[in-house]
């Protein structure tokens, strides 16, 4: 694969305004004190009060504008990377751009969903059109609302979401800089697609079906053993490929920025693919898990606390419903 010329000039996050502690989880879930925290090792995490998905993706996307030093008008495409959408239709990228006050700039706008793999899957993709001179820039953005889908029944799966957003412009690389995404992988094995889903809300079950019967249906639901047992067997040979074809080792990449899917998802990406404890981003205890946004979170974060510096080599890496694996490599 060659690589793409693409570089990241500006990340920018929103987080909702409602800070809920694990304390807070216990008593939600009816749990002993203490048992949030011990299960999913979510410190805190923020549920959003009155805010929508397309208004945090506006902040966040403004917020990464700043960070880039660039206005609206150098933007050439808006892309949602999200795993939940406000509202069927329309795509969620347009509601951003509406949210943004930019409804007659005319921007392109469409969504990128592989559910927690969005982001990735979004920048891989849109990557191929910055390179070959489609677009100029491109803001990415991740905007996610789990907790109104969290199912309360089902306390373990409960206990780890979070609610925010992120957002990223990316650009062509200059020709005198060396940013690039170096290689790019997913794989999905349908197998596993009951293991992590929403039932209802699509075509199959229309809301117009809901009941109080099928309440559940329409909630988040996931079988989180299920998915362990099946990604300790995938993930390392997916990731030794993708070190393979970049022709880099693990001790090659600076940082290794996972979706923060639970505390046992970034215990099996130490043990199992021989990552240190100084290059994994381990955020899950702060914001939980936040969906597709959560990969962003953990980028717009590393920049920010000089965890990463330019020519650095980052390895984005996960795992979504599906089941799928997703992972890119790039130069920061």
């Amino acid at each position: 694969m060659k690589p793409r010329k693409v570089k990241i000039v500006g990340t920018g996050t929103y987080l909702p305004k409602q800070l809920i502690t694990s304390d807070e989880m216990d008593r939600r879930l009816g749990v002993p004190a203490g048992w949030t925290h011990l299960k999913s090792d979510v410190k805190t995490r923020h549920f959003i009060l009155n805010e929508t998905a397309s208004e945090m993706g506006a902040s966040a996307a403004y917020a990464a504008l700043e960070d880039a030093g660039l206005a609206f008008a150098d933007i050439d495409c808006i892309v949602c990377t999200s795993g939940t959408m406000q509202q069927p239709i329309p795509c969620t990228a347009v509601l951003i751009q509406k949210a943004m006050q930019q409804e007659n700039s005319g921007v392109p706008c469409f969504d990128v969903n592989a559910t927690c793999l969005s982001f990735v899957t979004g920048l891989d993709l849109i990557s191929y059109l910055i390179d070959a001179g489609r677009y100029r820039r491109v803001l990415l953005v991740a905007t996610e609302i789990a907790s109104e889908g969290i199912n309360f029944n089902d306390k373990e799966s409960a206990a780890l979401f979070g609610d925010g957003a992120a957002a990223v412009v990316i650009e062509q690389t200059a020709p005198a800089e060396s940013s690039a995404i170096l290689h790019a992988a997913m794989e999905t094995y349908s197998s596993g697609s009951e293991f992590s889903e929403i039932r209802a809300g699509g075509s199959a079950q229309h809301a117009k079906h809901h009941t109080t019967d099928n309440e559940e249906d329409y909630l988040f639901r996931m079988n989180g053993h299920a998915i362990f047992r099946m990604a300790s067997k995938l993930l390392p040979p997916f990731v030794e490929q993708l070190l393979l074809k970049s022709q880099l080792q693990i001790s090659d990449i600076s940082l290794v920025i996972p979706h923060q899917g639970s505390a046992m998802a970034m215990k099996l990406l130490r043990k199992r693919l021989n990552i240190s404890e100084e290059q994994l981003l381990y955020t899950t205890p702060i914001f939980g898990n936040t969906i597709a946004a959560s990969i962003p979170i953990g980028l717009h974060e590393a920049i920010r606390h000089k965890q990463m510096s330019r020519g650095d080599r980052i390895l984005l890496l996960g795992t979504s419903a599906g089941l799928s694996l997703g992972g890119v490599i790039f130069e920061y």
